[in-house]
């Protein structure tokens, strides 16, 4: 097998300027003022992130709610607990209201309050994110506490507006989510040097994990493993403390991240050997794979590049895939809207960073599973990971 070392980059800067902190809330307001909203609510660490730049592992700990606010005109005001308040004074936010968290009978809810009941005057709406991909980060006492406390105004889901401005990346965003791709690749590369028969799926992924953060990636909370004789049937239970044998097949699938922004993709490796029948399901998803890089065009639907994959995958004689699509997009989490799927009509945009991620169930209890991840650009798509090897590598 081929096994060429890359020489690694060097990061990408961290941060991104005030000026594209304005760009992404002006894009809001002007879609706010489409919409007839007043103001928009965000709850969750992404979004938080994405309007105010605020990143902070102390989101792991569940006891705070977080609140950003968007008004029709002006900067993000954060409501935040005290013990971040000096975060949010190091980001561009300058509007920042806080309180002694936590406090259980009003863990903000107040603040809220006094600061939405002003702002939502103009239409009487307020902007909450209630679809796929989405979820309330706060009580849900705490919700409908605020909810009551300003009567007459109408909450409209907002999920559209967010999902549609994080779609599109800025080329700092597009920086950060190709390096991390590169260190994991990187760490791919360097895994025949480690693994082989007689680790387990646990201690293969352990040094994984170890070559992505030494690499330059900030962390690894995803990395799952399967393995089995000549293929594997399950790609998100491990990895388990399984043994790898000979003619096993491993998959290890990363989403490791740099500032917070995902890689996401997989390899397969065999181990001494591999039948023909495991050696034509790789070469039908690498196929399949290379049918979703001819497709992939602005202009062209999320369902449209489901189908050239599917095609391939089915000449290829698949008996089936149960992870219900084919990709999706990838960015401040390890998935993000949209589904390359049937249904799923999202038309693709330059900006945009997506998944092709064709598998099939080949045989009984054994699937194959290729992913790479893609910039759709204003003509043939940008991959960026180093595609995967035209035949299934072997560890010898």
């Amino acid at each position: 097998m081929t096994n060429q070392k890359a020489n690694p980059s060097p990061p990408p800067p961290r941060g991104f300027t005030e000026s594209e902190f304005a760009a992404r809330t002006q894009r809001a307001q002007e879609a706010m003022a489409e919409y007839n909203l007043d103001a928009l609510l965000f709850t969750t660490e992404p979004n938080v992130r994405y309007f105010s730049g605020f990143l902070s592992q102390f989101w792991e700990s569940p006891t705070r709610p977080w609140f950003l606010v968007i008004p029709y005109e002006g900067k993000p005001i954060a409501v935040v607990p005290e013990i971040g308040a000096s975060g949010f004074a190091e980001t561009w936010i300058d509007d920042i209201r806080s309180w002694p968290a936590p406090q259980p009978t009003d863990d903000g809810i107040s603040l809220l309050r006094d600061l939405l009941g002003g702002l939502t005057r103009r239409h009487g709406t307020l902007g909450v994110t209630m679809g796929q991909e989405s979820h309330l980060r706060m009580p849900l006492a705490g919700y409908h506490a605020l909810l009551a406390a300003l009567p007459g105004v109408e909450v409209v889901d907002s999920t559209d507006i967010i999902r549609g401005l994080r779609a599109v990346k800025s080329e700092s965003e597009v920086e950060k989510i190709a390096f991390a791709c590169e260190v994991a690749g990187n760490a791919f590369d360097a895994l025949p040097d480690h693994a082989r028969t007689g680790l387990s799926e646990r201690e293969i992924v352990r040094q994984f994990r170890i070559d992505l953060l030494s690499g330059g990636c900030d962390s690894a909370p995803y990395v799952i493993a399967g393995s089995g004789p000549g293929g594997y049937d399950s790609i998100i239970m491990g990895p388990s403390d399984r043994i790898i044998c000979s003619r096993d097949v491993l998959i290890i699938d990363t989403g490791a991240t740099f500032e917070g922004y995902f890689c996401d993709f997989d390899r397969n490796f065999a181990f001494d050997y591999a039948d023909d029948l495991t050696r034509h399901a790789y070469e039908v998803c690498w196929q399949a794979t290379e049918a979703g890089l001819q497709a992939a065009r602005p202009g062209v639907s999320a369902e449209s590049l489901c189908s050239a994959m599917a095609k391939i995958l089915e000449e290829g004689g698949a008996l089936g895939n149960d992870v219900g699509r084919l990709g999706h997009g990838l960015g401040m989490n390890l998935t993000e809207w949209p589904s390359n799927k049937e249904g799923d009509l999202t038309v693709l945009k330059p900006g945009m960073v997506m998944t092709l991620e064709p598998g099939m169930l080949f045989a009984a209890g054994r699937m194959m599973v290729h992913e790479e991840n893609i910039l759709i650009t204003d003509g043939a798509p940008k991959l960026l990971t180093r595609r995967a090897e035209r035949e299934l590598p072997i560890i010898r």
